[in-house]
C-alpha cells in the first residue's frame, strides 16, 4: 500500500511539474503572443538573426514546440525561406536550455513568493498583460515547489531495491535510456519538464553519469518527435514536413554522436564541476550549442536536400483545399489566430473570380466559367465550414481578450464571404442564364451601367481584404457608406421601371423585373462585404449606431 501511495505522490508531482511549464508557457504567449510572433517574422530573413531570434523565444516562452509552430506556420505560406527556418530551430533548442540551466540552481525558497505575487496579478486585475504575468508567476512557483517535493520523495526511497535494479538496468543500457526519456518528453511535450526531473534525480545520485547523459539525449531526441507527428494539421504535401523533420535530423545526427562519444562526456564534464546536477545542465546546453554550431554552415545543402527528398506537391483543382488551417497551431493561440486569418483571405480572392465572372457574363451575356464559379463557391462554403470548425476548437482560456475580438473579426469576414459567394452564384450567375434562355439582351446603357457597378463592387471587395489585414477607420466608414450608393441605385432603377409601366412599354416589364433583381443581389453582395470588414473596425471604435430607427423620445 506504501508504494502505491508513494506511486501516486510521484504522479502528481509530475503533472504539478507539466502544469507549471504549461502555466508560464500559456502566460507568456496570451501576454506577449502576437508580438513574438511578428518579431519572429521580422528576424526570419537571415540564418543568423534567425537563429538569435528562435533562441530569444524559445527562452521567453520556454517551448521550442511552441517556436517551432511559429515557425513552421511562415514557412508553409513561403513566407521565409527553408534556412533561416532550419536556423532558427537550431535557436529554439539552444534557448530552451536556458531555463534548465537556472533551474539547476537551488531556487525553491522562491516558490512562494512567486506564487504570492503571480495570485495578486491575477485577481486584482482584468484580462491583460498583467493578469497574464499573474500565470507566469504562479507557474514558476509550482514549477520549483514540484521540484522541491519530488526531492522530498526521492529521499526516502534512495535505498530502495527496485528502484536501485531499475537504474541499473538502464545504466547498462543507456541506449534503453535513451529511448524511454525520449518516449517520457514526446508523452509530456516538454522537453524542460524531463531535463530538470533528470537533473534532480543526478543531484541524488541515483544514477552513474552516462545513463544521466544518455537520458538527456534522450530528452533532446523526444521534443523533436511532437512537431513530425502533430505538425501540418492533415497538410499532405510532402513539404509541409520539411522543417520538422529537419530538425528531428539534426537531432539524431547529434544523439548518434552523443552515443558514440558517451564514455568519454563524463570526464569532459568534469572539467567545468564536480556537481552532477550542473554537469547535467551544462550538457544539454553544450550539446544544443555543439548541434548548433556544426550544422548551421551546413543548411544550405541540408536545405536542398530535405527539398529534393520532401518536393512540393500542389493541387491547383481543388480550392476547397485548406492551406493554413494546421491543427497543431492550436497551443500557440496567436499562431493559430494568424492561420485562420491567411485561411479565410483565400476567400476574398476567390470570390474576387466569382464576381468577375459574372460581371463577363452580365456584360456579354457568356456561359463561359460559370460552371467553374459555381465549383468555385463550392469550395467557399467548405472553407468557411473548416475555419469555423478550427476557430471553435481554440482553448478560450488561452485567448486573451484581443485573441477573443480577432477571433470574432475572422468569423464575421469568414461567413460574410462565403455569403457573398452564394449570392454571387446564386443570384447573379441564375440571372445571365435566364437572360440567356429568354433571348434577352441588357440595353446598351444598362450594360453601362452594370459593367460600372460591378466594377465599383470588386473595388468594395478589395477594400474589404485590406480592411482584414491592416485597420483603417477612414477606409472602413467610406466602405460603410457605399451602402447608401447601391441603395440609391437600387432606388433609382426601380423608379425608371416603374416609369417604362406607367408609359405602356408593357413587353419589357419581364426583362425590367430582372434588371431590377440583378441590382438588388448586387446591393446585398455589397452589404455583406461591408458587414465582413467595416462594421467590426467601426464597432471597435464606437462609430455604429444602436439603430436605424428614430428614437420615439426625440
Amino acid at each position: 500500500m506504501k508504494e502505491i501511495f508513494a506511486l501516486l505522490d510521484f504522479g502528481g508531482y509530475i503533472a504539478l511539474l507539466m502544469w507549471g511549464v504549461h502555466m508560464v508557457q500559456s502566460g507568456v504567449q496570451r501576454a506577449f503572443g502576437a508580438e513574438l510572433g511578428v518579431w519572429m517574422g521580422r528576424a526570419l530573413g537571415r540564418p543568423n538573426r534567425a537563429f538569435l531570434a528562435g533562441a530569444a523565444i524559445t527562452a521567453a516562452i520556454q517551448s521550442s514546440t511552441a517556436t517551432g509552430l511559429m515557425i513552421t506556420s511562415f514557412a508553409a505560406g513561403g513566407l521565409v525561406a527553408l534556412v533561416p527556418a532550419l536556423a532558427a530551430m537550431l535557436g529554439a533548442n539552444v534557448g530552451t536550455t536556458l531555463i534548465v540551466q537556472l533551474l539547476s540552481f537551488k531556487l525553491t525558497a522562491l516558490a512562494p513568493a512567486l506564487i504570492l505575487l503571480g495570485v495578486w496579478l491575477f485577481r486584482a486585475h482584468e484580462s491583460g498583460r498583467r493578469r497574464d504575468l499573474g500565470r507566469v508567476f504562479i507557474g514558476l512557483g509550482l514549477l520549483l515547489l514540484s521540484l522541491h517535493e519530488l526531492v522530498a520523495l526521492f529521499s526516502p526511497i534512495q535505498d530502495a531495491p527496485l528502484l536501485k535494479t531499475i537504474l541499473q538496468a538502464l545504466s547498462d543500457s543507456p541506449m534503453t535510456g535513451l529511448i524511454l526519456a525520449a518516449l517520457l518528453t514526446w508523452a509530456a511535450h516538454s522537453s524542460v519538464a524531463i531535463v530538470v526531473l533528470i537533473i534532480s534525480l543526478a543531484n541524488h545520485h541515483y544514477m552513474d553519469p552516462q545513463l544521466t547523459y544518455a537520458l538527456v539525449l534522450g530528452a533532446n531526441l523526444g521534443t523533436a518527435i511532437n512537431p513530425v507527428l502533430e505538425g501540418a494539421g492533415g497538410n499532405k504535401d510532402p513539404a509541409s514536413k520539411r522543417l520538422p523533420l529537419g530538425n528531428l535530423g539534426t537531432r539524431v545526427a547529434g544523439c548518434i554522436v552523443g552515443m558514440l562519444l558517451l564514455p568519454w562526456i563524463p570526464g569532459l564534464m568534469s572539467w567545468f564541476t564536480d556537481d552532477a546536477a550542473r554537469a547535467a545542465a551544462n550538457f544539454h546546453t553544450f550539446f544544443n550549442l555543439a548541434v548548433a554550431a556544426v550544422f548551421m554552415p551546413l543548411l544550405k545543402p541540408y536545405s536542398r536536400l530535405l527539398s529534393r527528398q520532401l518536393p512540393r506537391r500542389s493541387d491547383p483543382d481543388d480550392p476547397g483545399k485548406p492551406l493554413y488551417l494546421d491543427e497543431s497551431a492550436h497551443e500557440v493561440p496567436a499562431v493559430a489566430l494568424g492561420n485562420a486569418a491567411r485561411e479565410a483571405l483565400r476567400l476574398s480572392d476567390m470570390l474576387q473570380s466569382i464576381l468577375g465572372t459574372a460581371r463577363q457574363a452580365l456584360i456579354s451575356n457568356s456561359a463561359q466559367s460559370i460552371n467553374h464559379a459555381r465549383y468555385i463557391s463550392n469550395a467557399v462554403n467548405r472553407l468557411d465550414q473548416l475555419i469555423t470548425t478550427y476557430l471553435a476548437r481554440l482553448d478560450q482560456d488561452n485567448l486573451s481578450k484581443n485573441d477573443t475580438r480577432r477571433l470574432n473579426e475572422i468569423l464575421a469576414f469568414s461567413t460574410n464571404m462565403a455569403h457573398a459567394a452564394a449570392i454571387s452564384v446564386s443570384g447573379l450567375l441564375t440571372h445571365t442564364s435566364k437572360l440567356r434562355k429568354q433571348g434577352w439582351i441588357l440595353q446598351s446603357d444598362e450594360q453601362d451601367e452594370i459593367g460600372k457597378v460591378m466594377d465599383r463592387l470588386i473595388r468594395n471587395q478589395r477594400q474589404a481584404a485590406a480592411l482584414f489585414v491592416a485597420e483603417d477607420v477612414k477606409t472602413a466608414r467610406f466602405l460603410a457608406f457605399e451602402k447608401d450608393y447601391f441603395r440609391d441605385l437600387e432606388a433609382g432603377a426601380a423608379e425608371r421601371h416603374i416609369r417604362k409601366i406607367k408609359s405602356g412599354q408593357l413587353d419589357s416589364a419581364d426583362q425590367g423585373s430582372l434588371y431590377l433583381e440583378i441590382l438588388r443581389d448586387v446591393r446585398t453582395i455589397n452589404s455583406y462585404l461591408v458587414s465582413a470588414a467595416a462594421y467590426p473596425i467601426l464597432a471597435k471604435h464606437d462609430e455604429l449606431l444602436p439603430n436605424r430607427v428614430r428614437d420615439q423620445g426625440n
